[in-house]
């Protein structure tokens, strides 16, 4: 009866997607048949996996299994590198399809594999046997294509222009190391113009804190780290003359901890940047391990409820100097410490790999003796966008660590400007009420709330096209209300809003960098102010 219901639903989702009628059942077939097929490739490992993932999330959500094949994956992603051919992959029916191609890497360079392309076979060395891979799972053709620096792969190929039909291509390529620039840190220079002044705001973007754990435990002096990069990144702003700058860590869901440290210590002379409490209560104080500073210039962290972990440190301890200013959404509330543990020790025979097992050894908290567990990191200016904090992150999740406090640490926070941080907020929140792209931002979030609430979902054909048509009415009436208020022409009556017909930029980006632009401002005026009085205090001295 169930799959009765999803049959039909998905036949419904197609003919309202205007798919003609009679093409719709063998759309289905094959559907159906994919996902046959890949749990007829299920393997050992895979079961395994699940099961032993399944009894780790009763004990508590962080601990879990790695099968050798996801340890190898997780250790490429810490590191934000790999060797092999640089190009994106993804399963396409039967076939490997090139979804990307990694610029620099050994198939950009060749010019001879581009996105489109779908691989047919592998092979190893000039000589090696071309195995055939179609209709193999992406991970076991994305393993052989794999392989270290300086050897050889050769890929049969269906070239996208010749199609499935076509006559296939051998082409070989030479491995090499890739640098998987997409997640690792980035810049940008925002202009903001409020009362007649423009201040330049720096950005820098950090998906997560990686860190090349095995070039470092090999002595490489040019590993790759988040720090380094953002050490670099704050150099060249800093050239570009910036007047502050913005640390955008949205959707950074952690990495590493001792790059969390070391990050925070870019920002600070030196001193305690959290607390780790292990399961037998004794507590590790972690300082900054730099004693210089790289930046001492106005700050903003921005945040959302999918900033985790080792994000959490860094905005809670710049929040604790009051270092900066965090703006955005309470965070994730992950405040617990994860370690690797290799099971490949446990077996004498290198081929009998048995992965790795991350497990929750401890729980961290701020110096101010607070933890991040299921709170998180509350912002100073919070967006109206986190109306519904309470039902995200670690407040969501079974079996989480409880909130739990220690005693807070010595340290020494900056002078407190709540005065002006009080203007900031009303600031903000006369801009949001008269933003329409904010506005819009937030009509938008609150119906994808209401829509993910929705629990069931009706098949009949003209309730499910009257619900449809009301949907893209609603989203339309809503574009059309943002582009009139910015001069800009209504869509037509019959077209469906698309992400082009909205706002052409990161509306919270640049409203973080109006509010860092106003923090510049009292900055300033609170500097001219303690200025005169000290002027004033010699002037009376004389006299």
């Amino acid at each position: 009866e169930i799959w009765r219901k999803r049959v039909k639903n998905d036949f419904l989702g197609l003919l309202l997607a205007g798919q003609e009628i009679d093409s719709i059942a063998p759309v289905l077939e094959r559907r159906y048949q994919r996902l046959s097929k890949r749990i007829e490739q299920f393997n050992t490992d895979d079961v395994y996996e699940s099961f032993i993932n399944a009894y780790t999330a009763s004990v508590e959500p962080h601990t879990e299994y790695f099968t050798p094949r996801n340890s190898d994956n997780f250790q490429i992603r810490m590191s934000l590198s790999l060797e092999g051919i640089g190009a994106v992959l993804q399963m396409d029916n039967e076939h490997t399809l090139v979804r990307r191609i990694v610029p620099g890497g050994p198939a950009d360079k060749s010019e001879l594999l581009h996105a489109g392309d779908r691989i047919s076979g592998v092979a190893q060395g000039r000589d090696g046997e071309m195995i055939d891979v179609v209709g193999w799972r992406l991970d076991d053709v994305v393993e052989l294509i794999r392989g270290p620096k300086d050897s050889i792969v050769r890929l049969q190929i269906l070239p996208k222009e010749t199609g499935l039909e076509g006559a296939s291509e051998a082409i070989t390529l030479v491995r090499n190391k890739i640098k998987l620039e997409e997640q690792a840190a980035k810049k940008s220079v925002l202009e903001v113009a409020d009362e007649g002044v423009t201040h330049r705001i720096g950005v820098i973007v950090i998906p997560t804190f990686y860190l090349d754990f095995a070039a470092v435990s090999r002595g490489d002096d040019d590993y790759r780290s988040t720090t380094r990069d953002v050490r670099r990144i704050i150099g060249e702003l800093s050239e570009q003359g910036i007047d502050g700058l913005v640390v955008d860590l949205r959707d950074n869901g952690g990495g590493s901890l001792s790059e969390s440290t070391e990050l925070t210590g870019l920002f600070i002379e030196s001193g305690p940047i959290v607390q780790v409490k292990d399961s037998t209560g004794d507590i590790v104080i972690k300082q900054d391990p730099d004693p210089g500073i790289a930046y001492a210039g106005p700050l903003a962290v921005l945040v959302n409820r999918h900033s985790a972990s080792a994000s959490e440190i860094f905005a809670g301890a710049i929040q604790d100097y009051r270092r900066g200013i965090v703006v955005g959404e309470p965070t994730f509330g992950k405040g617990t410490v994860q370690n690797l543990v290799d099971l490949d020790r446990y077996t004498r025979k290198s081929e009998n790999r048995l992965g790795q097992l991350k497990v929750t050894i401890a729980q961290f908290f701020r110096i101010n003796g607070s933890s991040t567990q299921h709170r998180g990191v509350v912002p100073d200016v919070i967006f109206p966008t986190a109306m519904d904090a309470e039902d995200q992150g670690e407040r969501a999740l079974e079996n989480a660590l409880p909130w739990a406090t220690v005693r807070p640490t010595k340290y020494a926070p900056r002078e407190s400007m709540d005065d002006g941080l009080e203007l900031v907020r009303q600031r903000h929140e006369a801009r949001v009420g008269a933003d329409p792209a904010f506005r819009l931002l937030l009509e938008e979030a609150k119906s994808e709330q209401e829509a993910l609430q929705q629990e069931r979902v009706t098949l009949l054909e003209a309730r499910r096209r009257l619900d449809r048509e009301t949907i893209v009415r609603e989203r339309r009436e809503r574009t059309n209300r943002y582009r009139t208020a910015v001069g800009l022409e209504p869509i037509s009556d019959t077209a469906e809003p698309s992400e082009e017909d909205g706002p052409s930029t990161d509306v919270l980006l640049e409203e973080t960098a109006h509010i860092l632009s106003d923090v510049v401002v009292a900055l300033e005026r609170h500097s001219n102010r303690l200025r005169a009085a000290k002027e004033g205090e010699t002037d009376v001295a004389v006299q």
